[in-house]
């Protein structure tokens, strides 16, 4: 027997997340008070999506969306699709810039579904489902749930925890025009590296926990990287260039997920100037995750 869905739109708002926080690659995440809102409602026939905001014009408006793919692989999931769906996006998270927007339109896919469907997806499904399209969990994570997460995943799927940031942790993104491509970004990474800069990042990363959690007066130290962010800066030379500028200045930065935004998680001095290519903006911890 098909689903019954419901006849009304539902919403979904989906926050900004930076992943990997320096140390943590592939397994840590971040939520940031910066925020994507979307609708949606059955329809008689066909996927139709309206865009404002980040993206528009630039982004599909038909079922090749991701929303609409990741409500059709909740949908399949769940048993039935509906004839259609009307999506309309309200996007304010910057595109290809490293603050999770796809991680964003998933998670909010997969929930819109869900609310469609009469809520009965649990969360630990709704974050399988939104890894598997996403290709890896460290971001949909902190999406999904809000606050800080620590990621993994195991034969059955993506599964993930939820801690709280100290109220020590001062989100500021530093956002520039140019965009980047993970795939890119992840060309850039080598096959293996020395086993003393994989021990170093163990243990920076559990520090990372600590400070993040408790104690952030060691983010500087703790977000000390040598398995990513090094390889990744030939591609991004004004992304590293201002990493570095900032950590000079005693600044806990690093490269927000696969760059070119860069994350910095301790205060910034008031007279510190990125240069005009960069918009600064100072965000909270978003400690609730995707909200249907």
């Amino acid at each position: 027997m098909g689903l019954t869905f419901v006849a009304e739109p539902v919403r979904v708002r989906t926050p900004a997340t930076s992943a990997n926080l320096g140390p943590g690659f592939d397994a840590v995440g971040l939520a940031l008070g910066l925020h994507d809102d979307l609708t949606a409602r059955v329809t008689d026939s066909g996927c139709t999506v309206s865009i404002s905001g980040e993206g528009a014009g630039d982004l599909p408006a038909d079922e090749s969306h991701l929303v609409v793919r990741a409500m059709l692989r909740t949908f399949d999931e769940l048993g039935s699709r509906p004839a259609g769906v009307a999506v309309e996006c309200v996007n304010r998270i910057p595109q290809a810039r490293g603050l999770g927007s796809s991680s964003a339109a998933i998670v909010g896919g997969v929930l819109l579904a869900r609310a469609l469907a009469g809520g009965e997806l649990p969360a630990a499904d709704a974050l399988r489902i939104a890894a598997e399209l996403e290709g890896h969990p460290d971001n949909v994570a902190p999406c999904l749930y809000g606050g800080f997460t620590i990621a993994w995943t195991e034969s059955s799927g993506a599964r993930a925890v939820r801690l709280g940031a100290a109220a020590g942790v001062h989100p500021t993104i530093f956002v520039p025009q140019e965009r980047g491509l993970t795939s890119t970004a992840r060309a850039a990474l080598p096959a293996a590296v020395p086993h003393g800069d994989a021990a170093f990042n163990a243990g920076r990363a559990a520090l990372l926990v600590h400070a993040l959690t408790a104690e952030p007066e060691l983010l500087f130290a703790a977000t000390e990287d040598r398995l990513h962010q090094g390889y990744r800066a030939e591609g991004m030379p004004g992304t590293a260039a201002l990493v570095a500028a900032l950590r000079e200045r005693g600044v806990a930065a690093v490269v927000s997920g696969a760059g070119p935004t860069v994350l910095a998680l301790s205060p910034v001095p008031g007279d510190f100037r990125p240069g005009a290519a960069w918009r600064a903006e100072t965000l909270s911890v978003d400690v609730a995750g995707a909200l249907a």
